[in-house]
């Protein structure tokens, strides 16, 4: 999007630009190839979650709540993939009754693995399951763990176990996404060799890196997809492959709008106050504010260096610690660039009871808001408000 194409948002606002969305997709499954399954990951932002389901074949779930998103827009459940830590048994006897044995869930523990085999058991259904591996973390399971519970299968007759998921963490290199490629080829043969037992399915999270700040080089997004394929097409997996994605899908088509409120001058120091904040903004990898976002701002004005700081009341609420702004003065408009994921969820919107951001849709040049700004101050005040 361009600078002036703001200027009708009322700040502060997540601006997500469906066209350079849908232009991202379709590069990403051109790229791909249409033989490997593209998940999104809709906690990287569940707003677009409509938007992205007619491009992908699954969304991936991983709360009671982003299940009553699906639930709205609607996801049919063949196209869901149920997800995460914490799977209680009132919310997924709930989905059961809603999506029968339709959705593939995932399996992140032996408890769960229980669980699951009873309510699909009280429902006479058979549920689709693919056992997690952790990459060290509290998600998922041990290789040890994942053999044992292939070798007692037959004790779960209500479930069928397709196979593997891995997510190992965002923002990862080649190398890294190497060795657990590696490292699952090495875990099907042994799965194949010591139980006899051949893995359907795989669904892996590459956890591909995007580029936020300046001074950072862009990575050939179409040349890091060509050779994930590569790396997969060596696997020793004839199954169904599925690459489960979130950031790398979203982050570049969402845009953070936000205001100068006020400019100030303190020694030799100039502030710039905006309209939003760190309750709004949030950038993996910002370390204190130290890193620039790529920013637009107006075209023209003396150069000047400043900090950009947010409303909120501690110290904490910076969001460039040093940046040059042409002449920076209130009610000048300044956009963040590639905040499409996480920001709009992920960020500390309920501190200091300040309004949560609007949210606006771009398409075909048109702006749509979807969200207006929304007040927490009923959230944080502890009492249940009627008719306010």
């Amino acid at each position: 999007m361009q600078y002036h194409e703001f200027n009708a948002v009322e700040t502060p606002a997540y601006v997500f630009h469906l066209d350079e969305l849908q232009q991202r997709l379709r590069m990403i499954r051109n790229t791909l190839g249409n033989d490997i399954r593209l998940v999104y990951a809709m906690k990287a932002n569940p707003f677009l979650t409509g938007e992205i389901l007619p491009f992908v074949d699954a969304l991936e779930v991983c709360s009671p709540g982003e299940e009553r998103i699906c639930e709205e827009i609607p996801v049919p459940g063949e196209k869901l993939v149920l997800s995460g830590v914490n799977k209680e048994r009132a919310d997924f006897s709930r989905i059961a009754e809603r999506y029968r044995d339709t959705p593939v869930y995932t399996v992140e523990s032996p408890a769960q693995m229980a669980m699951l085999e009873n309510i699909a058991k009280e429902k006479q259904l058979t549920f689709r399951v693919l056992l997690r591996l952790s990459s060290g973390n509290q998600f998922g399971m041990d290789k040890e763990t994942i053999l044992q519970l292939i070798h007692d299968r037959n004790a779960y007759s209500s479930l069928d176990v397709r196979g593997l998921q891995l997510y190992g963490g965002t923002q990862k290199r080649g190398s890294q996404i190497r060795w657990e490629l590696e490292m699952l080829g090495d875990l099907i043969e042994r799965i194949r060799r010591e139980l006899s037992f051949s893995v359907r399915e795989l669904e892996y999270g590459p956890g591909l890196a995007c580029s936020y700040f300046q001074n950072e080089p862009d990575a050939d997004d179409e040349a890091t997809l060509r050779e994930l394929r590569e790396w997969l097409t060596q696997l020793p997996f004839d199954g169904v492959v599925t690459l489960e994605m979130g950031r790398f899908i979203a982050a570049g088509c969402g845009y953070y709008a936000t205001r100068i409120a006020e400019v100030k001058q303190s020694d030799d120091h100039i502030w710039c106050i905006v309209d939003g904040g760190i309750h709004h903004l949030n950038y993996y990898g910002q370390m204190m504010a130290m890193k620039v976002p790529h920013l637009l701002t107006k075209p023209a004005g003396d150069p000047i260096s400043c900090a950009i700081c947010g409303s909120l009341c501690t110290v904490a609420d910076v969001l460039v610690r040093e940046v040059t702004l042409p002449s920076p003065a209130p009610q000048d408009l300044l956009v963040f660039c590639r905040a499409g994921a996480y920001s709009v969820t992920e960020a500390m919107g309920l501190f200091l009871s300040r309004d949560l951001a609007a949210v606006y849709f771009c398409r075909s040049g048109k702006l749509e808001m979807i969200r207006k700004h929304e007040p927490t101050w009923r959230m944080n005040h502890g009492k249940t408000f009627e008719n306010t």
